[in-house]
């Protein structure tokens, strides 16, 4: 297999550590009709500049950087205005392109992409950032909006639910964690949880409305399903709003949502996809203080081997945490 090629005004990133995540699967299981095989996946990286192509202003050989798994063009519209995460042209490695489940990995546009790694944060804990921390922390701070003293629920104590924990704690919410697996559960009170429930064994709506007196502030699916979407939806407050981050694979067409529900006590409904590289900034002010610590998210790091075992059954995994590849092993 050739290495890859910086492409004009892009850079070609030796891989120091990149995440395993649910997203990961849903490419394996054919959820994005963009991937066409063979293909290399692999979003969430941090590394060392190897390369950098024509036209970069910003990087050179040497810089520690991580990148959103959202690429923009950097010339849109959307991406001068910093909001990349939603540009139409978009790159994603690992899914419009091969990813970081490698030595080395080709990103695009890197003066609008690429985020210096601080000399304070270590290489795993940076690419733990680029999806799952990132999107739970753009979910809360960007589309929620969420004030101290708030209720939040999380649904799904994962990646993006652990890092949602955290970063509500930070802010000042009251956090409400969802799971089915106790150990995760564990993992969230840790991280600064109040309460926890163990989906299945209780009607979480129900439970939530009795511990906040009337249901939560904001809610966030960080999972992914029919069940989680309506039990976070249906776990709000009047007025209340929701933040979709897991993604819902159709069923018959369409995922069934408690549209009802949203429509009589307006509830807001808000899509959370990434974070620009230009809102980096805000979250990394909050690591380099401590009052953010994505380290403590990672449950355990395997080499890519291991990585291609794990993934075809990652959606039914019991991780308590974040599962880190490194390429090197």
């Amino acid at each position: 297999m050739a290495e890859p090629v910086a492409p004009d005004g892009g850079v070609v990133v030796r891989v120091v550590a990149t995440g395993l995540c649910r997203s990961d699967w849903h490419g394996w299981a054919g959820h994005d009709d963009d991937i066409v095989f063979p293909h290399v996946p692999g979003h969430e990286l941090a590394g060392v500049v190897a390369e950098a192509g024509a036209g970069v202003r910003r990087w050179k050989a040497g810089d520690r950087v991580t990148v959103p798994f959202v690429c923009g063009c950097g010339r849109c519209a959307w991406c001068l205005a910093g909001d990349a995460q939603v540009c139409p042209d978009q790159q994603q490695p690992g899914f419009t392109h091969w990813g970081s489940f490698a030595e080395y990995v080709a990103l695009h546009a890197a003066d609008t992409n690429l985020v210096a790694i601080p000399e304070t944060v270590g290489f795993a804990a940076a690419a733990g950032l680029g999806c799952r921390f990132a999107t739970a922390y753009r979910g809360l701070v960007g589309r929620a909006r969420l004030a101290e003293g708030e209720w939040v629920t999380v649904v799904g104590a994962g990646g993006v639910g652990l890092s949602a924990v955290m970063i509500a704690r930070a802010l000042g919410g009251r956090v409400i964690a969802v799971d089915r697996n106790p150990e995760a559960l564990a993992v969230a009170a840790g991280l600064g949880a109040e309460h926890t429930l163990l989906a299945g064994s209780a009607d979480v709506p129900a439970a939530v409305a009795a511990l906040t007196g009337g249901g939560s502030h904001v809610a966030m699916d960080a999972v992914g399903s029919e069940q989680t979407c309506t039990d976070a939806i249906l776990s709000l407050r009047r007025r209340g709003r929701h933040v979709q981050v897991g993604l819902l694979p159709p069923i018959d067409g369409h995922p069934r949502v408690p549209m009802a529900r949203v429509i009589g006590w307006e509830l807001d409904v808000l899509g959370s996809h990434g974070m620009a590289a230009a809102d980096y900034p805000g979250m990394l002010a909050l690591i380099e203080k401590g009052l953010l610590r994505p380290e403590r998210l990672i449950e355990r790091t395997v080499g890519l081997d291991e990585a291609a075992m794990l993934l075809p059954g990652f959606d039914q995994a019991t991780v308590a945490g974040m599962t880190m590849v490194d390429p090197s092993r």
